[in-house]
């Protein structure tokens, strides 16, 4: 009999639970963070299981932060497929003569969202290669892959030099931004450009800072572009603490067209070519002919930096390629595709509200609910192995790199991270203390959400070291 009633007590602790409140360390957290229960939604499910094992809040719509990139990033890999790629392309009106090319030089972008200073560099440089020396005319940029209207960089958080802040664009070249060093030096502290702009002067006005170097050092450099007849001067001003060592700071401070005009010109110049004409917007003529091309990394590349360091810009302008099936894309066409999508895999999310996919939102919505489902039906499909290492691994790399260090979640989940004013979110895929692998989805929007991280990390944490049975109790007061 004694065997027959532990036979029937393990059965039962071995079915699924749905629990409708959280697990004790969770809510010892957010009671600490003074975060109230209904401003938070939690949603935690097996991938092989048919209810969750805790579903607090999860039909409520709520900001996902970041972790609306999952929405975009999935939806990417499975349409577009790991292997899909970008490419950018050098044509001319005709051939060179005699190392000229007489009349302009086209660089079509095709959307490709990490064309960095060095891909720039070696398309340059095959051009070079193949003879051509001086270009006659203009350099033009054609971005015409994409139909987005200009947005103000200040206009989200009044930081409109912070390269997170840069829009999309049909020819994005090294993120539009401009790499400085700032060094402690006896006096005045050091900024080297590191990255060249033909054109940009800087402009040294820092001082010496005391005490330490906090997280925030950046808020104590102030930076102003200044145009000037010969070009742009940017001013740094403000303190520099001793303390904070050699840091790097990545600035986005000229509009589109002067950016590629400064790195073209530098680069131009230090592969021993020269340009007669400017650098400018415009579009391809139908009659130009392919010089040269560069074709990027494939999408899971691109997902993965995505997904590990949440770059915005990057996921924008995978967001805006999945509008560009039928002509220039647009932020309204990725939406509808990403619509059709979830529908014909039977995820249509009533409340979904997609902005720009990359989390960079006020108005973005999705349940917890809804992103569990999305993380159960990303674990069946094909993709899946691309999808999950392209997250950040708990205590190892990406955003997740110093959370849960030597606790027994490191190593063990793969997750996604939000942040916002008001915004805390967490989702993605954890292994349980007997190698079940979990989907998990924390949700946070209340004034006091940049506390939340402690609970977000507590669901973590239980997760990972949760066995088969193992519960959370139902919550009393909500």
């Amino acid at each position: 009999m004694k065997r027959l009633l532990a036979l029937l007590t393990l059965a039962v602790l071995a079915l699924p639970a749905l629990a409708d409140g959280l697990p004790p360390p969770v809510l010892a957290a957010l009671k600490a963070a003074q975060i109230p229960a209904g401003s938070v939604a939690v949603v935690v499910q097996p991938v092989d299981a048919r209810t969750p094992l805790v579903a607090h809040n999860g039909q409520k719509p709520m900001n996902p932060a970041s972790v609306m990139k999952l929405v975009t990033t999935y939806a990417a890999l499975d349409l577009l497929g790991p292997a899909y790629t970008w490419k950018t392309a050098a044509l001319a009106d005709s051939a060179a003569v005699d190392g000229v090319l007489n009349g302009n030089l086209y660089l079509r972008g095709s959307g490709d969202p990490r064309f960095s200073i060095e891909h720039l560099w070696a398309l340059l440089r095959q051009l070079r290669v193949r003879g051509v020396r001086q270009i006659g005319g203009d350099v033009v940029l054609d971005r015409a892959v994409f139909n987005v209207p200009a947005i103000d960089p200040g206009a989200f958080d009044d930081k409109p030099m912070r390269p997170y802040n840069v829009g999309p664009d049909g020819l994005l070249i090294n993120f539009r931004a401009l790499r400085f060093t700032l060094l402690p030096a006896a006096g005045r502290p050091q900024v080297l450009m590191e990255t060249p702009s033909e054109g940009l002067r800087v402009d040294n006005q820092l001082r010496a800072g005391e005490g330490a170097c906090g997280n925030n050092w950046k808020d104590f450099v102030n930076v102003r572009l200044i145009p000037e007849n010969n070009g742009n001067r940017l001013e740094f001003s403000g303190t520099y603490s001793a303390q904070c060592g050699e840091k790097p700071l990545n600035l986005a401070p000229l509009p589109a067209d002067t950016h590629a005009a400064g790195l073209i010109r530098a680069l131009w110049q230090e592969l021993g070519g020269t340009l007669a004409g400017q650098v400018r917007g415009g579009t391809t003529p139908a009659g130009a002919r392919l010089l040269a091309e560069h074709e990027s990394s494939a999408l899971a590349d691109a997902v993965r930096d995505i997904n590990k360091w949440s770059n915005n810009v990057m996921a924008r302008q995978v967001f805006l390629t999945l509008g560009n099936a039928n002509g220039p894309a647009s932020a309204e066409r990725a939406r509808q595709r990403i619509g059709d999508w979830l529908n014909r895999r039977g995820l249509g999310f009533a409340e979904l509200v997609i902005d720009n996919g990359s989390g960079l939102s006020r108005s973005e919505r999705i349940s917890a609910d809804s992103l569990n489902r999305l993380l159960l039906d990303a674990w069946k499909n094909p993709v899946m192995p691309e999808f999950i290492s392209s997250l950040p691994i708990v205590g190892i790399d990406g955003t997740m790199k110093k959370r849960l260090k030597e606790s027994g979640a490191t190593g063990r989940a793969h997750i996604k991270t939000g942040t916002l004013d008001g915004v805390k979110t967490a989702a993605g895929y954890a292994l349980d203390a007997q190698g079940r692998r979990v989907a998990v989805t924390f949700l946070i929007n209340d004034p006091r959400a940049a506390a939340g991280g402690p609970a977000i990390d507590a669901l973590i944490n239980w997760v990972a070291q949760r066995r088969a049975g193992e519960k959370a109790p139902a919550l009393e007061n909500e």
